[in-house]
């Protein structure tokens, strides 16, 4: 058996034609592919706009941005999630602060939110962890009755459903990843949903240096521009989303059918939620026969690929000087030191997706 990656991007000759075109127009920049992206993407999740970017972080910063969050303000984040959830928070000179997560969904709790809601508290962002979406209803009840934004982070949930809509079409503004391991790909780029015509404005601004007209700058503005190198991968790759979700949740389907093992935890899908799995994590307990540091070795030895999203929680990095103070989230800090994702990703095959599984059960 030949190894096999926790991820591999799914690219093929239709996304190689589609860049070399642009290539060959000479329109490499910001263009019409980008827009035509914008379009089609903004019909997908089913939002009135979409602002296209250059990576994840870049949407998260110009949402913020765009909320009008700024120094002096807080944002409730969740624990357990990638450090550019909070570390754009910081980048509006605002304050991240901490909310624990879950412990079954791994998502952020809507009572921990609660709890954490200050005079300063200007938004909360539901992250839609590993493909997960979060409880948005929930949430958005709490934003709602406190006057405060709601901000979805779905950079790992491209096409996720919540009571049968798709992320991206709840929140003030929704954020998205293409990065080279998502759910859909453009190699690094991303994209900012909303359904209100000013935020869209104010995030066209934001990421094309306050520009309102050619040298006009009414405003502090970023280069965050998508080029259209990457917007044309990003068309053929939203026309194939819809199979690659659905490859990943059979793949997931087969997982949980066949990884009864004492200590392990197949990943739990909250009501009215549907899963695309960026990641299949599972959660090693103490009654697993090795500790997860062991068990990462033994398949590696097996040519299995895995990887821990993620090893330290956002509270206890050092970035946000919280690493000394009481634990606030134990949730977060106990997923951290057990989880580990093994490969989903679209192009395993049946006889990989056997192999990993009879390799997990065979451990003592």
């Amino acid at each position: 058996m030949d190894n096999i990656p926790v991820a591999r991007p799914a690219i093929g000759q239709e996304e190689i034609s589609a860049v070399s075109d642009v290539l060959k127009s000479g329109m490499l920049a910001s263009g019409d592919r980008v827009l035509d992206f914008e379009r089609k993407f903004a019909d997908f999740c089913g939002s009135n706009h979409a602002v296209a970017v250059n990576n994840g972080t870049a949407a998260l910063h110009a949402a913020l941005l765009a909320a009008g969050i700024g120094p002096g303000d807080e944002v409730i984040v969740p624990a357990f999630t990638f450090v550019a959830t909070a570390s754009a928070v910081v980048m509006c000179g605002a304050k991240p602060v901490f909310a624990d997560v879950d412990e079954m969904t791994f998502t952020i709790s809507p009572q921990q939110v609660a709890e954490r809601i200050t005079p300063k508290t200007r938004a909360v962002i539901g992250v839609h962890l590993f493909g997960q979406p979060c409880d948005i209803e929930a949430l958005q009840e709490i934003c709602e009755s406190k006057s405060l934004k709601f901000i979805e982070d779905a950079a790992q949930a491209h096409g996720a459903l919540y009571k049968g809509a798709k992320t991206g079409s709840f929140g003030h503004l929704a954020c998205f990843s293409f990065y080279a391991t998502k759910n859909m790909i453009t190699g690094e780029g991303g994209m900012v949903t909303t359904s209100d015509k000013a935020y869209n404005e104010r995030l066209r601004l934001i990421i094309n240096h306050g520009q309102s007209e050619k040298y006009l700058h009414t405003r502090l503005g970023y280069n965050y521009r998508m080029t259209d190198i990457a917007a044309a991968m990003g068309i053929v790759q939203l026309k194939k989303l819809e199979k690659f979700n659905l490859r990943r949740r059979k793949n997931a389907e087969f997982y949980n059918a066949n990884l009864s093992v004492k200590g392990l935890s197949i990943p739990f899908v909250g009501p009215a939620r549907n899963h695309v799995y960026h990641q299949y994590v599972i959660r090693l307990t103490e009654e697993f026969p090795m500790n997860r540091t062991t068990f990462i070795e033994y398949l590696k030895a097996k040519g299995i690929g895995s990887a821990v999203h993620y090893p330290i929680p956002l509270h206890r990095q050092p970035l946000f000087g919280l690493e000394n103070d009481p634990d606030p989230c134990p949730v977060s800090t106990s997923l951290a030191g057990s989880v580990l994702s093994l490969p989903v990703h679209p192009l395993l095959d049946q006889k990989e997706l056997t192999y990993i599984c009879d390799a997990v059960k065979r451990v003592r």
